[in-house]
C-alpha cells in the first residue's frame, strides 16, 4: 500500500516537470514570434518610405518638365517643393525639394549654378525626398520619434 503511494507522487511530480518545460517552451516560442512581428513590420515600413521616395522622384521630374521655367507671368516661377501624406496621419509625410543647377532658369528661386553646364545639359536638378514615419510597434506609441528616410538623386531635364 505504501509502494502505491511513492508511486502515485512520482507520476505527479513527472507531470508537473514536463508543464513547466512545455510552459517555458511555449514561451520561448511566443517570445520569438513576436520579435519575428516587430523586424517584419520594421521591414515593410522600410521598403514602403524607399518605394514612396521613389515614386515622388520621379514625379518630381514629371512636374518639372511640365512646368514653364521661363515663363513671363508673375507667379509662374520654378516649382520648388513637392509635399504630400500616405496612409493618413498616422502613415508617412513626404517632402519633396527641388534645386536648379543651369542656365535655363530665369525665375527659379532654388539655383546652385548656373555656370557649371555645357550646351547639350542646359537644366539638371537635384531632387531630395524625404519620408517621415513613425514605427508601428514602438513602445512611445504616437509620441514615438520620426524615422526619416532620405534620397537625393541629380537629373538632367
Amino acid at each position: 500500500m505504501q509502494w502505491q503511494r511513492q508511486r502515485k507522487a512520482f507520476s505527479m511530480l513527472t507531470a508537473i516537470v514536463v508543464i513547466v518545460l512545455m510552459a517555458t517552451v511555449a514561451m520561448l516560442i511566443l517570445s520569438t514570434s513576436g520579435k519575428m512581428i516587430q523586424e517584419t513590420t520594421a521591414q515593410y515600413q522600410r521598403e514602403q518610405s524607399l518605394l514612396l521616395a521613389q515614386s515622388y522622384t520621379e514625379y518630381a521630374i514629371m512636374a518639372v518638365t511640365a512646368n514653364d521655367r521661363n515663363s513671363t507671368n508673375l507667379g509662374d516661377d520654378c516649382l520648388d517643393n513637392i509635399s504630400g501624406n500616405y496612409g493618413g496621419t498616422e502613415g508617412y509625410t513626404i517632402d519633396v525639394n527641388i534645386s536648379y543647377i543651369g542656365r535655363d532658369i530665369d525665375k527659379c528661386g532654388r539655383k546652385l549654378s548656373t555656370t557649371v553646364t555645357t550646351p547639350k545639359s542646359p537644366l539638371n536638378i537635384i531632387v531630395d525626398v524625404f519620408v517621415h514615419y513613425k514605427e508601428f510597434d514602438h513602445p512611445a506609441g504616437t509620441s514615438a520619434p520620426n524615422i526619416t528616410y532620405h534620397k537625393r538623386s541629380l537629373q538632367k531635364i
